[in-house]
C-alpha cells in the first residue's frame, strides 16, 4: 500500500462524518481508504493526453418540443361535473373570512 492513512486522519474523518468507530473499525477504514488511494494512483498512471474532455458519459440531445395545444380548451366539459359554477369557473364555499 503506497498511501498510508494516519490515525489522525481516520479520527478527523470520523468526526466529520459524526461516527464513533471502534479500533477495529478504524483499522478497516484505514485499509479501505488506502486501497481507494492506491486505485486513484493507478488511474493517474493512464495516458489521457489524447482524450477529449467531456461533460457527460453519453451524448445528450435536445428533448424539448413545441408547446402546441392538442386537445383544446375543454372548459365546458370540465364544468359539467361541477356542483356549482359561476362565470365559467368552479364555485366553492368561502374558506377565508
Amino acid at each position: 500500500m503506497a498511501n498510508r492513512i494516519s490515525d489522525e486522519t481516520i479520527e478527523y474523518v470520523g468526526i466529520l462524518a459524526k461516527l464513533e468507530l471502534s479500533g477495529e473499525e478504524k483499522e478497516a477504514a484505514k485499509e479501505d481508504m488506502g486501497r481507494m488511494l492506491d486505485y486513484i494512483d493507478k488511474l493517474n498512471e493512464l495516458d489521457t493526453s489524447n482524450i477529449e474532455p467531456m461533460s457527460h458519459g453519453f451524448e445528450l440531445h435536445n428533448v424539448f418540443r413545441e408547446d402546441v395545444v392538442t386537445n383544446g380548451d375543454g372548459q365546458e366539459t370540465t364544468l359539467e361535473n361541477a356542483p356549482k359554477q359561476k362565470d365559467g369557473a368552479f364555485k366553492v364555499p368561502r374558506t377565508v373570512e
